[in-house]
């Protein structure tokens, strides 16, 4: 079915990102996922095509485009391409917005220009060891003192945690009664980073634990008002989860494509693959399930534009189609039989990179909970 998502900026900015990641990610995906993380040079190189916090004004650097098309353009390409590593959809859809919706003018004049150059890498650290999706459960604190905050306390599963320079950290406040965002720059004393996590996918990003002792944040790293935290969190996980439901459909396009030509192509029996009623109806019905998905985020996408997007409307989208990814990619490796298995098959780092999408972000379970709350149940 025919998208009328886009305008022509969108398809030329499409052919952009592609020829960059063609030319500068895709050659380098098994170094990457060999040394655990991806090189700051191709960062920086992403920043000067403009690929990197493109949402910022021009003033620091960016291009002020706060339409989300862009974003899902370039989460597509990431996909369609086989690029490794989250930091595009990390910088931009998921910490980029509290810098330009929740920090200060002067707070923007003194970190925006080095996150748009890709001179500083950032991150946000909300999950701790034992408290997983529940945010309300954060056991990091931050009290008050002459100075500024004083932060204590462990974080865990942050992605891009070991290059950071930047790190919002989500803490509990007792004084103010909630929580607060506090920003932290990698050289504060007692910050420290714990190991990087070996994980079963998504190899080439990092992901870490960090600790902070007694950390000295002053007034000046604060976002927003002490004691707001949670709502101010809660406030950009909708665009979080539209996020990951763009890859994931993303994902699960490419691979019913890539099952459809292996289907056509691999014979048994004397015959191809794709012609035994099996494989036939199973890939009729993820095409058809998978097209839907298409319209419907595409409809969440303008919603997301238009700022009519519900944080529940957000997490049925993220739910649905992250597990419609998996499946698709389960799908596609079932076909290729024992070869879908092997390492040198594309397939199986495209399966067990999608595993998270079910997890990260908010669990699937608990985005079931947010959207069975919202019909009053």
């Amino acid at each position: 079915m025919r998208r009328t998502l886009f305008a022509d900026e969108h398809e030329q900015f499409r052919a952009a990102v592609r020829s960059f990641l063609e030319k500068n990610a895709v050659p380098h995906t098994a170094e990457w996922e060999a040394a655990g993380q991806v090189d700051r040079g191709f960062w920086r190189a992403a920043a000067a095509q403009g690929l990197v916090g493109f949402a910022a004004p021009e003033e620091f650097g960016g291009a002020g485009l706060r339409d989300f098309r862009f974003n899902a353009v370039l989460n597509e390409e990431v996909v369609r391409t086989g690029t490794v590593g989250d930091g595009f959809s990390l910088t931009n859809d998921i910490v980029l917005p509290y810098y330009l919706d929740i920090a200060s003018s002067e707070q923007q004049r003194r970190w925006l220009p080095g996150i748009v150059s890709g001179d500083t890498a950032i991150a946000i650290a909300m999950s701790e060891p034992g408290t997983g999706s529940d945010l309300r459960a954060i056991k990091t604190t931050a009290v008050r003192e002459r100075d500024g905050w004083r932060l204590n306390g462990a974080k865990t599963f942050v992605t891009r945690g070991i290059q950071a320079e930047l790190i919002i950290v989500a803490a509990r406040t007792p004084e103010a009664d909630g929580f607060g965002l506090f920003v932290v720059p990698s050289e504060s004393a007692g910050f420290e980073r714990g190991r990087k996590l070996e994980k079963i996918g998504r190899r080439a990003q990092d992901t870490a634990e960090l600790f902070f002792r007694d950390v000295l944040v002053p007034e000046e790293n604060v976002l927003g008002e002490p004691g707001n935290g949670l709502r101010l969190l809660m406030g950009n996980l909708a665009q979080e989860r539209l996020s990951m439901a763009v890859v994931a459909v993303a994902s699960a396009e490419h691979a019913v494509r890539t099952a459809l030509d292996y289907a056509r192509e691999r014979t048994a029996f004397g015959q191809p693959i794709g012609s035994f009623q099996a494989n036939r109806f199973r890939l009729a019905d993820l095409s058809t399930r998978v097209g839907v998905a298409r319209v419907f985020i595409d409809r969440c996408i303008e919603a997301r534009n238009s700022g009519e997007l519900t944080a529940a409307e957000a997490a049925g989208a993220k739910f649905w189609t992250t597990e419609l990814e998996f499946e698709a990619l389960d799908a596609c490796l079932q076909l290729h039989g024992g070869y879908g298995y092997m390492e040198e098959y594309e397939v199986a780092r495209r399966w067990r990179d999608a595993r998270v999408q079910q997890i990260y972000g908010g669990t699937n379970e608990i985005m079931r909970e947010i959207v069975g709350r919202s019909l009053g149940l």
